[in-house]
């Protein structure tokens, strides 16, 4: 998982981090519960995990949703698969919305949230500033329950 992450920020449109986290404080930032990986003939093609977006008891049914695949399996539906598995899950466990955001430039996954339910609430403009030290907007994507709620 973590060599995927790395992949993403080298890639340079996936996240504003610098550095791949030790596997203690991605495991402590994260929900344990909703925590995938797509693997075929022993190797991690790709993982999706949940972020709490609050502390306060009224957003439990909140999540923040991250999706990295390994750039050599992209376009061949791990990014869908895993989406529409952690979508499954978190319905099952109560959670009415899901977040993501999105780098602007970062097309494919937007296409790939849009696929499964996604729509775009907004433009966090110049949120943060990426490595190079330009400033980077952030898509807000949403999609809300038709399950739960």
């Amino acid at each position: 998982m973590l060599r995927i992450y790395q992949a993403g920020i080298d890639g340079g449109d996936a996240t504003f981090e610098t550095a791949v986290p030790t596997w203690s404080e991605f495991d402590a930032a994260r929900l344990a519960e909703h925590r995938f990986v797509a693997v075929e003939d022993g190797a991690v093609l790709g993982w999706i995990v949940a972020s709490p977006t609050s502390s306060r008891c009224v957003y439990a049914g909140v999540v923040e949703v991250s999706v990295y695949v390994d750039p050599a399996a992209q376009g061949r539906g791990v990014g869908r698969r895993l989406l529409e598995h952690f979508i499954a899950s978190t319905e099952a466990a109560g959670v009415w919305t899901l977040q993501a955001g999105v780098f602007p430039e970062n097309v494919a996954s937007l296409r790939l949230h849009a696929a499964v339910g996604f729509r775009e609430v907004g433009v966090h403009e110049r949120l943060g500033r990426a490595v190079d030290g330009r400033w980077r907007d952030v898509v807000l994507l949403e999609r809300r329950s038709s399950v739960v709620g």
